[in-house]
């Protein structure tokens, strides 16, 4: 069952360093952050060395000072656990503590995320400061909630320290039980890798060249992923037991970590770091990129682990490192835009990254709302005004769920098996994005939902579609949640690679694709992978309007059909497989199953889209340009359409019934300029 945040209205937050600061800046400060509409603020998540200056000695009068006069300005506070940064002391005195890269060289004090989670000493010393941190704490009435450590996996998401190869051992003796069955998984016997010994067995080595023994790599990712949440749950552990009555969340999302298992461990509910305008030095190269609109596909996959979330850090000016990750300040209302976005998508609690800008550090040019300087500035006005909003929509919003009926389908084995497996891996993305650009350009909302042991038909039987591309790694359970999905009506879409690993990541000898080839009613008879000069083939078409030159993108499987219900929807057209089935769809009970021997091109999911006949939800409201987001947030009968125009440009959009406008609280009828960045906010009136 997923997790949400559970608020009553749209809440306004701001991370808070008053570590920072001198004490005569910090009424100020509060006072100002009143006026704008800001409840929240986060602070203390990189403080271990104040609060433990001297291995043992504590000291929390820093922190009870912010409180106090936070709670005096009826402002409420996260509190940081502020394990990301271990003090030099501890770092100096317990060196063991520290990560180390491949070749086990330790990273050195200095950064952030420095340390590992498997060092004894670390788990004690990190059990002791949140103690006595949650002690300190537990009863002042300013403080809701905790955040635990801060972006787990950020900055390093491989470990390999001495203290994580001796847990690495111990996790596969709890997971395989004897090294036989280890051998066997791994197929050791291949190159003569067989283990006698556990001691044998270590994390990713330096190695002659730069591909390791592709199970223990998936072995590896899965482990970090466990280690990672039982660090987390030892925090939320102590939290819990001395401060029942708050909160515990954490922020990010990053490689590496099964986010949903991690929330189902030890969070009551999933936090997210928004920052949009990463997408202006990684814009892609696609053709018609979403830039900073891509981050809601991000905020998708936020939405499948809690539907109701916490953007725990949203950018609210440039950012930037002193040597690296350098980008361009946020235009005129791109900052109100981006909230909104994450508002669309079901944050109902939103803390700005950062109030003022740091003057000294790393940081120094990662900006917040406030200039060096504290005067009135652009960003300053334009936070205030979603202040201002969120009190006027906030108890509207609040709570409402984010509407689709399409599914894009993906799951952690296959995403950390595909990192090393360019076989299948590299095909994922392409699909993903090709259907996520289409069905946005077309205002088809979507969600991303990730496929897990506990996943029911309840949960897929939301979405008339499902695509579910490239999922090399595929249980007969799976095969089997999937059959049931289409038979009761669904209709489901596989690429290329699809069902021919086990869960070790072995190879099965049965025809492709394995466990759902009877539902497909296909087998592969040929295939080849698409790269260098090799070319992919050209696709033809009497069931799909593809645009002439339309080819089969990244992986070329020639298909033999192994049932009489199944149909050709699509031929290769050329190479020495032209006129071999190369799409195929087969009605299975109520639904169908349809199987591409390729990864999906924009060209492709955009005629499949059209095929189905799938359209806006909003499409008898609201007529809009490909360059405006549309989406719905509704409960309890009431709906709300939110419009997010991306473009640097004003568009129209045609309001084919009359709607009020919450945030201006303006009624809009008939054509309505949006300005570049704008917004609105409608409600939609049951006719």
């Amino acid at each position: 069952m997923s997790k949400s945040i559970q608020l009553n209205e749209l809440t306004l937050g701001v991370c808070y360093y008053p570590e920072h600061w001198p004490e005569a800046f910090w009424e100020d400060d509060f006072r100002r952050m009143r006026e704008m509409n800001i409840s929240v603020i986060r602070m203390a998540e990189f403080a271990w060395a104040m609060l433990e200056p001297e291995e043992g000695r504590f000291d929390f009068s820093f922190f009870q000072k912010v409180l106090d006069l936070a709670h005096n300005y009826g402002l409420t506070v996260i509190m940081g656990t502020p394990t990301a940064t271990p003090p030099a002391w501890l770092t100096h005195k317990y060196p063991e503590v520290l990560n180390a890269n491949v070749e086990g060289v330790l990273y050195r004090h200095g950064m952030r995320r420095h340390y590992n989670y498997s060092s004894p000493v670390y788990i004690e010393l990190c059990s002791r400061i949140v103690r006595n941190m949650a002690y300190a704490y537990k009863d002042h009435p300013a403080v809701i909630g905790w955040q635990i450590d801060n972006e787990l996996n950020c900055e390093m998401n491989v470990f390999y320290a001495e203290a994580d190869h001796t847990a690495f051992r111990e996790w596969l003796k709890q997971r395989y039980g004897s090294l036989d069955r280890l051998n066997q998984a791994w197929g050791t016997v291949f190159w003569s890798q067989t283990y006698t010994d556990w001691e044998q067995i270590y994390l990713t080595r330096p190695l002659v060249s730069s591909s390791p023994n592709p199970h223990l790599a998936l072995d590896e990712k899965r482990f970090i992923s466990a280690n990672t949440i039982s660090f987390a749950k030892l925090q939320a552990d102590i939290i819990r037991e001395l401060a029942p009555q708050h909160w515990i969340t954490t922020n990010g999302m990053f490689g590496h970590l099964d986010s949903h298992e991690l929330t189902d461990q030890a969070l009551d509910f999933f936090s997210y770091d928004s920052y949009p305008q990463f997408s202006t030095i990684f814009p892609g190269d696609d053709e018609q990129p979403l830039k900073d609109r891509s981050w809601s596909m991000n905020l998708s996959i936020v939405r499948s682990v809690s539907p109701n979330f916490c953007v725990m850090e949203q950018q609210s000016g440039p950012g930037g490192w002193v040597d690296r990750i350098g980008m361009g300040s946020p235009r005129p209302g791109q900052i109100r835009l981006w909230t909104y976005q994450s508002v669309l998508h079901g944050a109902d609690l939103l803390l700005y990254f950062r109030w003022r800008t740091a003057t000294f550090g790393t940081e120094i040019y990662w900006h917040g709302i406030n200039d060096y300087h504290n005067r009135p500035n652009r960003r300053v006005k334009e936070v205030a005004q979603v202040g201002g909003e969120f009190a006027k929509i906030g108890a509207a919003i609040a709570g409402t769920k984010y509407k689709a009926e399409v599914a894009i389908l993906q799951d952690y084995d296959n995403i950390w098996d595909g990192e090393l497996d360019s076989w299948h891996g590299a095909l994922n993305w392409q699909s993903k994005l090709s259907w996520f650009k289409q069905l946005q350009y077309r205002h088809i909302p979507v969600d991303l939902v990730t496929l897990r042991p506990g996943t029911s038909l309840d949960d897929l039987t939301p979405y008339k579609v499902i695509v579910y591309p490239h999922a090399a790694i595929m249980t007969d359970e799976t095969a089997d949640l999937l059959s049931r999905y289409v038979e009761q009506g669904g209709q489901l879409f596989f690429g290329a690679r699809t069902g021919y690993k086990n869960l070790d990541g072995h190879c099965k000898m049965d025809p492709f694709p394995g466990p759902v080839a009877g539902l497909c009613g296909i087998t592969v008879e040929d295939f080849t992978l698409i790269k260098g000069s090799v070319a992919p083939a050209e696709l033809k078409s009497e069931v799909l309007s593809l645009p002439a030159g339309a080819t089969a993108a990244g992986f070329n499987e020639v298909l033999a059909i192994s049932d009489e219900a199944t149909e050709v929807i699509a031929e290769y057209a050329s190479e020495y497989y032209a006129g071999s089935p190369a799409f195929t769809r087969r009605a299975y009970g109520q639904g169908h199953a349809w199987y591409f021997g390729a990864a999906f091109s924009e060209q492709v999911a955009g005629a499949l889209i059209e095929k189905l006949g799938l359209t806006s939800p909003a499409a008898d409201l609201v007529t809009s340009p490909a360059e405006v987001e549309l989406g719905i947030r509704a409960a309890d009968g009431k709906q709300y359409l939110f419009a997010l125009n991306y473009s640097d440009k004003p568009v129209l959009v045609q309001l084919n019934q009359a709607a009020k406008d919450l945030l201006s609280e303006a009624l809009m009828e008939h054509e309505v300029e949006m300005p570049p960045y704008g917004v609105l906010v409608l409600e939609i009136l049951n006719s």
